[in-house]
């Protein structure tokens, strides 16, 4: 059974950093673009993040410059490091994975409609 499943979330001050992990099974991750996205309760999904399966990454403007993304095709996983953390960054993160039937997709999409195969999420707070 395909499933993402991601890990690292909790509880940080403003202004540090953390890492999740977007763990992969029952399928190799090195054909799937992957994605971020958060929610937070009674607001809309927000992008993130995404890398292709060629390692190319996009990402939303509110993160741009203090999060990065990135895949360990060898461990079956994609990481966002998350750095400079504000308030603002309390949601809900989850990630999502789309085929893509090769290994150099040069492009991946923030649009989450796109992305069929979801993990269940992490809690990220930020707060003093």
């Amino acid at each position: 059974q395909l499933q993402v499943v991601e890990s690292g979330g909790g509880l940080v001050q403003p202004g540090e950093s953390l890492r999740l992990s977007c763990a992969a099974s029952g399928f190799t991750l090195d054909s799937y673009d992957i994605s971020w996205f958060r929610q937070a309760p009674e607001k809309e999904r927000e992008e993130v993040a995404c890398i292709s399966s060629g390692g190319v990454e996009n990402y939303a403007a509110s993160v741009k410059g203090r999060f990065t993304i990135s895949r360990n095709n060898a461990k079956n996983t994609v990481y966002l490091q998350m750095s400079a953390m504000k308030p603002e960054d309390t949601y809900i993160y989850y990630c999502a994975a789309v085929a893509t039937g090769y290994r150099s997709s040069n492009i991946c999409t923030l649009s989450p409609n796109s992305y069929p195969y979801w993990g269940r999420g992490t809690q990220v707070t930020v707060s003093s």
